[in-house]
């Protein structure tokens, strides 16, 4: 069901209780993709708690990760502090901001957006991907990681990656397709069991560099 709350409303009353709602690991899909890719700079769309910014820093990202929640980024500050982010090969750089009004500026090595999904109407998913497909520099890389089309949540349209390619209206000569897939992971709230769920996985990667 959407919701006519404001993103920030919305967003601040999901994470308002002040503690870890996800298991705090990094989104498998994320580590799979990013794995083999050379660190530099990152940006970490709709970051929630922090948990694939605190694992990109670790492995020697400069991250700057952004969320709309005041509370979320307090939670993943303290996580990125209990994991030892300041010791870390990276750094994170916590961004208070509604993306569908503008992203960071600059351009960035690793553009991630996981699981962008939002019930609040009128939410510019494509756009938001559109834009931030722009400030992938040259020679990096554009990871869409999203819930496939399930009945699931007939409240929100889930993109296949096919789709989601289409949506992102890209000029084919710079843009190479490395990963478009569904696959099976596990998800978990931090009290609940783990369940299995199919993710859509899209990497893009820039020409040029």
């Amino acid at each position: 069901m959407s919701t006519t709350e404001s993103s920030e409303q919305f967003w601040e009353t999901f994470y308002s209780s002040g503690r870890g709602r996800w298991s705090g690991k990094p989104n498998p899909s994320l580590v799979e993709e990013v794995s083999g890719l050379r660190p530099g700079s990152a940006l970490d769309l709709g970051c929630g708690q922090g948990a694939d910014a605190i694992w990109l820093a670790l492995q020697g990202w400069q991250v700057t990760a952004v969320d709309v929640s005041a509370a979320a980024l307090e939670v993943a500050a303290r996580a990125a502090e209990a994991a030892g982010v300041a010791d870390a090969p990276g750094t994170i750089v916590w961004d208070r901001r509604d993306i569908a009004d503008a992203l960071p500026a600059g351009s960035f090595d690793l553009v991630a957006a996981t699981f962008l999904h939002s019930p609040v109407e009128g939410f510019p998913r494509t756009r938001v991907l559109r834009e931030a497909a722009a400030t992938v520099a040259p020679g990096g890389t554009l990871l869409i990681v999203g819930h496939a089309p399930s009945d699931a949540h007939p409240e929100l349209e889930f993109p296949s990656p096919e789709e989601t390619i289409a949506e992102l209206a890209l000029v084919p000569d710079e843009w190479q397709v490395r990963t478009s897939v569904l696959r099976e992971q596990q998800h978990a709230f931090r009290d609940e069991a783990p369940t299995q769920r199919v993710d859509s996985v899209v990497r893009l990667e820039r020409a040029g560099g």
